[in-house]
């Protein structure tokens, strides 16, 4: 198999270092709107009918320490591993609860998943609401595909191109930069995984109507979802008459339920892909790695 590393396609509209930076926020909480999609995404584990022997979660509290504890819970035998940029915080945050007991004596402290090594690799990689936020996704991928054992599968989620559609038109309209970057299409998503070295991608998605009951609600709760990461953004604060134009801008403009609330669409895209047993390239020199070559030994491959 060829793993050198293609061209980096840039995400359109992304700005690289914004994006890190918000990718490095300390946090303590997980999003609400992630929680339910980590919580959509874990009933599909139900379509696998070998559970896996052990999975990494990635960026958990971005994705959802619910989520983790509920995947713990359909997994309770599966050794688990986490990878963050703001790790201690992490392995933290996904320590399972300690069990109660009336007796101290059998009080048990609950376990601590283990840290991501580079050489760490288990069979399922879970990764919620992360994808559309990495300036190089293909890298990513890449890295993902690495972790992963040879039969073992990906799982993942992230927003995709009709998220907001809405308040686009709205900031066209108004002659403002855009409100986020651009999203990929789940197709594109399929090609990338193929590309970095899975096989059998299954992608689907979602739309997911929100509802709000004035503008300044809405607003609130995009700034705690995440931040405008294009890279023609408005730079610096807007002032108070710039927002009170937004507000009127929602309030006109965004369509409403038979109730009057406004309406905000997010399109949710899911993904799992399995990493097939490598197959040595043809030539005068083949190298091969030695898990690779135990894998391809075992299937009966030449």
């Amino acid at each position: 198999m060829n793993n050198t590393p293609e061209a980096e396609t840039p995400v359109p509209g992304l700005d690289p270092v914004a994006a890190q930076r918000w990718l490095q926020r300390s946090r303590t909480q997980s999003p609400w709107l992630h929680e339910e999609v980590a919580s959509r995404m874990a009933e599909r584990l139900q379509w696998f009918r070998d559970k896996p022997s052990s999975w990494l979660h990635w960026e958990p509290v971005l994705g959802g320490l619910q989520a983790h504890q509920r995947v713990r819970s359909l997994l309770p035998q599966a050794r688990c591993h986490v990878a963050a940029r703001q790790l201690p915080q992490a392995l933290l945050a996904t320590r399972e609860p300690p069990s109660a007991s009336w007796n101290p004596l059998n009080w048990v402290r609950g376990k601590t998943p283990a840290a991501a090594q580079d050489e760490t690799r288990v069979a399922m990689l879970w990764a919620n609401m992360a994808l559309h936020l990495e300036p190089q996704p293909q890298a990513l991928l890449r890295r993902w595909h690495a972790h992963i054992e040879t039969n073992g599968f990906l799982m993942f989620s992230c927003l995709g191109p009709d998220t907001l559609r809405e308040l686009r038109q709205i900031y066209q309209r108004a002659g403002w930069p855009e409100p986020t970057h651009a999203f990929t299409d789940m197709h594109d998503w399929g090609d990338m995984l193929v590309h970095s070295g899975f096989a059998e991608p299954v992608m689907d998605m979602e739309r997911i109507t929100l509802s709000y009951s004035a503008a300044p609600l809405l607003l609130k709760d995009l700034r705690e979802l995440g931040r405008n990461l294009h890279a023609d953004r408005f730079e610096g604060w807007r002032s108070r008459a710039w927002h009170e134009r937004l507000c009127q801008a929602l309030e006109d403009g965004l369509p409403r339920s038979e109730d009057g609330r406004l309406l905000l669409t997010v399109e949710v895209i899911y993904g799992h892909a399995f990493k097939p047993v490598a197959r040595a390239p043809l030539g005068s020199s083949t190298a091969v790695s030695v898990d690779d070559m135990r894998a391809m030994l075992r299937s009966g491959r030449r």
